[in-house]
């Protein structure tokens, strides 16, 4: 691969340093050679020039929580049934749409294991261009699909097998019946199908069934089973996520030892314990966000201190949001997106909201409605991610050695969150990526499918 240099850009290195002026990134063999001033660091006169004058330089962009078979079209039999035999071909689809969009590297956390591994390896083996992907499979413990008597009602028992089984792959609700010993070994086997971190619901999910608690205050695991889950992980050399809705099951996953949370802020009726955001401290503990943008009336409250009224703040439970900025707990970009599928979104399900490349971009304004600097918006797409996840060392800023992912934007997003999305450039270990050429193979995206005439083809 040739040498590479990339000069006259503002260089936003992701470490949250002051940025390198006119700076020069010299890139050769996949990865990063020199970064530095112009000035002192000279461009060999063999190098292939690109000037990125007067744009500015960062990471290649993260995003710690998405789902490439999208969610939530996965819920609807017509997509499973349209898409069984193509799921591959829709998360090839979705991974280059986050490259387009400067999302070189994407963690997915729930999916058909089988499709994500495949594509997976395609990716790193230069078969397919998308983004780098590290996959978990299923959210351990969770019903993967067909949730509802109502959506088991409507399909065969054998179809929902196949996608079921597609999905849980070894991880289905009836893990949570074992004995914590048998817990790991399950464990133990599930990371050795090939997974790159693994997520378990340690409580339920969706509407109350029974009981006016609801399943977001049910517990799916005991403690004891939790922190077997997570010592067999990190025994394969893993990192272990939890999903969390409620502030008791949050402090009991913290407190097992898991390394990351999705949507921590999202406590419910209940508020996040002081003591849960001094263990996450302790111990390192990262925080998802799927935050939504604020409106004027809810930024000038956040302003003044005031989150009196939880009603009108929703389950996105602001104060907590807010709490764990100032507190200094690492916040990671994490959307849940994906593609949509065009049916879905007229069925107000998911929108362009759910949009892999448009749903970070939201989630950043949010962030910054929160009270967190551009600065540390770059960081939760970038670094903060890759630390979270253990790649740090391959990943996540622009420093000698590491895989050179590099994303140039026209405007500066120092001063403005909103900058994050004027993406003009867009380099994956080196090589420039033809955007215009991505999707290769348009299936959600594609015109019969966003317009259809009478019938919908594809």
């Amino acid at each position: 691969m040739p040498l590479t240099a990339f000069v006259g850009a503002t260089v936003i290195d992701g470490h949250g340093g002051q940025p390198i002026e006119q700076g020069t990134v010299l890139v050769e063999g996949g990865r990063f050679l020199a970064i530095g001033p112009a000035a002192s660091t000279p461009v060999p006169s063999d190098a292939e020039v690109i000037d990125l004058t007067a744009r500015y330089l960062l990471p290649g962009l993260m995003d710690a929580n998405v789902h490439l078979l999208p969610w939530p079209s996965w819920g609807y039999i017509e997509f499973l049934a349209r898409y069984e035999d193509r799921f591959d071909a829709v998360i090839t689809e979705a991974a280059q749409v986050a490259l387009a969009s400067g999302f070189t590297t994407v963690f997915d956390t729930m999916g058909p294991l089988d499709s994500l591994l495949a594509v997976r390896e395609r990716i790193n083996g230069g078969q397919v261009t998308g983004a780098r992907m590290f996959v978990a499979g299923n959210i351990v413990g969770f019903r993967a699909v067909f949730t509802t008597p109502e959506a088991m009602a409507s399909a065969s028992r054998a179809f929902q097998q196949r996608i079921n089984d597609r999905f849980e792959a070894g991880g289905g609700p009836d893990v949570c019946l074992l004995h914590p010993r048998e817990l790991a070994a399950r464990m133990s086997d599930y990371v050795g199908q090939g997974v790159d971190f693994v997520k378990y619901g340690a409580t339920g999910d969706g509407e109350p069934v029974n009981s006016e608690i609801g399943q977001e205050a049910v517990l799916r695991f005991s403690p004891d089973q939790q922190r077997a889950i997570v010592e067999a992980v990190h025994a394969a050399g893993k990192t272990v996520q939890t999903h969390t809705t409620s502030a008791e099951s949050l402090h009991i996953a913290v407190c097992a030892g898991n390394d990351l949370g999705q949507h921590a802020s999202m406590t419910g009726r209940s508020r996040m314990y002081d003591e849960t955001l001094e263990r996450m401290l302790e111990t390192g503990y990262c925080c998802g966000t799927q935050w939504a943008p604020l409106t004027q009336e809810q930024k000038e409250r956040v302003a003044a201190g005031d989150f009196s009224g939880l009603d009108e703040f929703g389950l996105d439970n602001i104060e907590n949001a807010v709490r764990l900025i100032r507190a200094g707990i690492p916040q990671l970009l994490s959307t849940d997106a994906g593609t949509v599928d065009p049916d879905v979104a007229k069925d107000d399900q998911a929108s362009a909201s759910s949009m892999l490349g448009e749903a970070e971009i939201a989630t950043m304004r949010a962030m910054a409605d929160r009270g967190m600097t551009p600065m540390q918006v770059v960081q939760a797409a970038t670094v903060n991610i890759a630390r979270a996840y253990r790649v740090d060392d391959e990943l996540g800023s622009i420093a000698p050695g590491k895989r050179a992912d590099l994303v140039a934007l026209e405007r500066d997003p120092l001063t403005d969150v909103e900058n994050m999305g004027t993406v003009s450039l867009v380099v994956k270990e080196g090589q420039v990526i033809d955007r215009s050429a991505l999707p290769s193979s348009r299936l959600l995206t594609s015109p019969t499918a966003t317009s259809p005439g009478s019938i919908r083809k594809g």
